[in-house]
This record gives structure tokens, C-alpha cells and sequence, in this order.
């Protein structure tokens, strides 16, 4: 934990997400902690698992993927209690900040539907060739796994080198996440941002 400021403007966020930092809060509370953990969780592009199940879901086309067509419902569904979650370190101010952060280009969305219902989901922050995800929802079985494939497809296709995913899980462990120093990550942060490519977003819902 850091001890940058309180509050979440844009300026701060993407200031801080350029350095290495990152906001949590805690659970019915309106204190902002910010992380810079050692080692740091990344998920390689090249290094993605996707099992032959999930693989065989995707080609089926059951489900239909967007990008940023509903940021802040995906966000609000990232929210909501779920099973071994119960309660959630995004606030209404987490919304309404990265809510503004989608607003101008430095936060994406991908959304997974079914039948025009919003099942699965996750969002983060984008600096040039640097994605932080920050967090999935899901409401069918694989919704969040088919959102985190297809968003870093979608990725690698416009040129981002570095995913971040902060903190391990076995979640993220057989998706092929790996833990990298804090000067490594912070190395690779450097020379991601700079990079000259977009998400190519669309319009909010």
C-alpha cells in the first residue's frame, strides 16, 4: 500500500496506473488504498490457455462479444455479491471515476451476451500498449473467460504488449498468469505506454 492521495480524479488515475499504482477500497468504506504489489501478475499474451472446452464454446458463436457498448453496467455487474465474493471494493465512486476514465479513452470494456442478455463481462484501464484488467463478472458458465479471451485477442490484434492482472489466483493461474518482479513489471510498463496504438473504442450504452 502507498501513500498517494485520497480521491480519484482521471489526472491522478492515470497518473498512477502509468507508475505502477493501483486503487482499492475497502468494503462499505471510503477509504482508497493503492497498490504496488512485488511480484506483480501478468497474463502473456503468447501465454494464454484456453482449454479445448472453452475453445470448442467459442467457435460455437452461442455467445456474442462486444467492446465498450455497456462499461458502466459491466462495471456494476463486477459489483454485485457473488459466490465467495460478498462484498465488493468497487463503490459507486469507483463507478462514477472509471466511468470517466471510459469517457476519455482510458478505460475499455468487453461484454459477453446471450440471447441480448448481459452475462458476462470485464473492464480495465488502457494506457498505449498497456491493459491493467481490473475485474470479471459472470452469469453463465465461462461468460467471464469468454470476455478475457476475446478482450485479449482484441488486444494483441491493435498491438498491446503487457496485461496486467495484479494479484494471482488459480483463476488466472490456468489461464497462464505468471508473477514477474516489480522492476521487471515496472521495466515493461515503461516501454508499454509509450507504444502508438489504440483500443479502437465505440460508444458507451
Amino acid at each position: 500500500m502507498s501513500g498517494l492521495p485520497a480521491g480519484l480524479p482521471p489526472e491522478l488515475l492515470v497518473s498512477a496506473y502509468a507508475q505502477g499504482y493501483f486503487p482499492m477500497a475497502e468494503p462499505d468504506s471510503d477509504d482508497i488504498y493503492w497498490f504496488d504489489p512485488d511480484p506483480r501478475t501478468v497474463l502473456p499474451f503468447e501465454g494464454l490457455h484456453v482449454s479445448r472446452s472453452l475453445a470448442r464454446t467459442l467457435r460455437r458463436g452461442t455467445f456474442v462479444v462486444t467492446f465498450d457498448q455497456c462499461f458502466r453496467a459491466v462495471m456494476q455487474a463486477c459489483a454485485e455479491p457473488a459466490p465467495g465474493r460478498e462484498e465488493t471494493w468497487i463503490s459507486e465512486d469507483f463507478v462514477e471515476a472509471y466511468s470517466e476514465l471510459f469517457a476519455l479513452g482510458f478505460a475499455h470494456s468487453a461484454e459477453v451476451w446471450q440471447q441480448d442478455r448481459l452475462v458476462g463481462g470485464v473492464y480495465g484501464v488502457s494506457i498505449g500498449g498497456f491493459f491493467a484488467g481490473e475485474s470479471m463478472f459472470s452469469r453463465v458458465s465461462n461468460g467471464s473467460k469468454i470476455a478475457l479471451v476475446s478482450l485479449m485477442r482484441h488486444l494483441q490484434g491493435r498491438g498491446y504488449v503487457l496485461f496486467d492482472v495484479q494479484f494471482m489466483t488459480e483463476h488466472l493461474r490456468r489461464l497462464g498468469a505468471v508473477e514477474i518482479a516489480r522492476a521487471d513489471y515496472k521495466q515493461r510498463l515503461a516501454r508499454a505506454i509509450h507504444l502508438p496504438v489504440t483500443f479502437d473504442w465505440a460508444t458507451n450504452c
